[in-house]
């Protein structure tokens, strides 16, 4: 019988999810965490992990590297009322394997999992039209960068550090630093979240 765990830091709702989940045959849930840290403090070992992201602490999101690197065979699902693109993409881009939203209350849990285990992927339809969605908006044109900062924000895209970037292009961390500042306000954007984001719909 496969082991899952939840991370939710409802009481109650988690014990409602453990009950649904215990009504199959072949997954069983007896652990309970309250938060990421707490779970991370244990030795509890999970096949699959049911991961909410708002939480105290350390969100779902950046949980998800800490936990594949203690439990580098568990497959996260993602469990949240968290519902835009941005959210959803970083989680799967992190490494969750399913995406659902809090509101399927009748979700068969039996189904999701072993979707997962036969290397399915798992999103509920809420989500899955987010994702849809988000392919079918209108592609943005991008204002013109320079040579350098194209360099740069190639570097980022392709998950390096400020420092590494610079180590790569042989250009100092702070030159990286102002070459982003520069690149976020020609963007009008904040963070290298909205970056991966207006990139997707430049493509």
């Amino acid at each position: 019988m496969k082991n899952v765990v939840i991370i939710e830091d409802d009481e109650k709702l988690a014990k409602l999810l453990r009950c649904r989940i215990n009504l199959s045959k072949k997954y069983h849930c007896e652990h309970i965490f309250l938060s990421p840290i707490s779970f991370l403090k244990t030795k509890v070992k999970p096949d699959i992990l049911l991961l909410d992201i708002i939480m105290p602490e350390m969100n779902g999101i950046s949980a998800i590297a800490a936990i594949q690197k203690m439990h580098p065979e568990v497959s996260i699902v993602m469990n949240s009322i968290k519902d835009d693109a941005d959210t959803i993409f970083e989680a799967l881009k992190m490494g969750a394997v399913g995406y659902i939203d809090k509101q399927s209350f009748e979700l068969n849990f039996e189904e999701v999992f072993e979707c997962i285990e036969n290397d399915g992927a798992y999103m509920t339809p809420k989500i899955a039209r987010k994702i849809i969605e988000h392919f079918h908006r209108p592609r943005v044109k991008m204002p013109k960068l320079t040579p350098r900062e194209k360099d740069i924000v190639r570097e980022i895209l392709n998950g390096l550090s400020y420092k590494m970037a610079g180590e790569k292009l042989g250009i100092s961390i702070d030159t990286v630093r102002m070459n982003i500042k520069h690149v976020y306000k020609k963007l009008n954007i904040n963070s290298k979240g909205e970056l991966f984001r207006l990139m997707s719909d430049t493509k």
